[in-house]
């Protein structure tokens, strides 16, 4: 009797086999997993999301984690791949479609942009403020970080005049520190009141220092916002100020929206990124403009 015998061609029989012992699986040195089908599906992922982005202007971690069943570290590595290739901006726990810097936006989506830039911009202008000081706060996300920090310094005597809804509630119960508050027209956007009797009420004050958010600043352009009110707001800001510094994040820098406030030789210095381009940076040092990089 012969053992492991079939008809026509003899089967191969691994050693150990006729003793009834485990056999690991036959695989001929081919590898079982291949990385083209996890890179497809990666790519595949990766369009879902701005298809989403495109549908809805913005996403959140969580809600990638529940619609494409992945973890919160591959949503977030998604999220981050496609904000270098510049197909979006990635937000405080998520993000958002690339914003036109000629469209205005509510002021709850731009806080969740660049919000650890915001707070380092705003703990350096913030030590620029003194006691006894009057200073002008312009409406902002970046301009809300400042108040933040001017709020953690606690310092004597300091006068704020602001047009902004949140800058004033962040600051109302500060001690020793007298707040005033510039009315006018509420843009619903901006959460800040312009228009005519806001810039006849600041024709009115004198401020030591303003702080200037901005939506673009360019070389050759100089402060813009894409709202004309504001901008006409912020042209009397700069006029009743002795001194002007504008805070913004690295993406604003190099960019031009609708309105300009006023040329950049009324500005004496700007707070912004260390994401700024050496070249940016250059052009601005040469224009006379004092530079802080964080």
């Amino acid at each position: 009797m012969k053992l492991f015998e079939t008809p026509g061609k003899q089967a191969a029989v691994p050693p150990g086999a006729a003793f009834g012992q485990p056999q690991a699986p036959l695989t001929d040195g081919l590898t079982l997993t291949s990385a083209t089908p996890t890179r497809l599906l990666s790519e595949e992922r990766r369009r879902k999301i701005l298809d989403l982005l495109e549908k809805e202007g913005r996403v959140t971690v969580n809600s990638l984690v529940e619609r494409l069943g992945v973890s919160a570290v591959t949503a977030r590595a998604d999220l981050d791949i496609l904000a270098k290739s510049g197909a979006l901006l990635r937000s405080h726990g998520g993000a958002v479609s690339r914003l036109d810097p000629a469209q205005d936006y509510p002021v709850s989506l731009k806080e969740t942009l660049h919000h650890a830039q915001k707070v380092r911009i705003g703990q350096a202008a913030a030590k620029l403020v003194n006691s006894y000081q009057t200073i002008l706060i312009d409406s902002g996300t970046t301009t809300l970080q400042v108040a933040r920090q001017i709020k953690l310094r606690k310092l004597k005597s300091l006068t704020v005049v602001t047009n902004a809804l949140n800058i004033a509630n962040e600051l109302a119960d500060v001690a020793d520190l007298s707040l005033i508050m510039i009315g006018g027209i509420l843009r619903q956007m901006s959460r800040s009141f312009v228009g005519p009797q806001a810039e006849r009420m600041l024709g009115e004050l004198h401020a030591d220092h303003c702080f200037l958010a901005v939506d673009g600043l360019d070389v050759d352009a100089g402060p813009t916002t894409p709202d004309v009110f504001e901008a006409q707001l912020n042209h009397r800001m700069i006029e009743v100020s002795t001194e002007i510094t504008v805070v913004a994040d690295a993406s604003k820098i190099g960019r031009r929206s609708l309105s300009p406030i006023g040329s950049l030789s009324s500005i004496r210095r700007l707070i912004t990124d260390d994401s700024i381009s050496p070249e940016m940076a250059r052009r601005f040092r040469e224009k006379g403009l004092e530079l802080i990089v964080v």
